[in-house]
């Protein structure tokens, strides 16, 4: 694990009530994942009363710029594809080298 000064980022896939995939990425899932549930200002525009939401996948990614640019991928694939990360069926370390 990296030191305060360079936090862990993870990925983290949620699946809303009407099961469309928010992808996203933060330091603390848990507390990101609640804040998203609890639908107030710190949740992402998106998921605001689409609940019940359920987290689907997460993993830790690294440092920011290496999330932000896995984000970015997953956010362009579709549902599907988005479905086989959930699943285990495609792994998010073939999207990292990928230009």
């Amino acid at each position: 694990m990296l030191s305060d000064q360079n936090p862990v980022w993870s990925l983290y896939l949620i699946k809303t009530a009407q099961g469309k995939i928010y992808t996203g990425i933060t330091t603390d899932v848990k507390r990101r994942f609640e804040e998203h549930q609890a639908g107030g200002r710190l949740a992402a525009k998106f998921l605001r009363g689409k609940g019940p939401l359920s987290l689907e996948f997460f993993a830790e990614v690294g440092d920011r710029a290496l999330a932000s640019r896995l984000e970015y991928r997953i956010k362009k694939l579709p549902a599907a594809e988005k479905t086989k990360i959930i699943s285990g069926n495609r792994s998010i370390t073939e999207l990292i080298n990928t230009d």
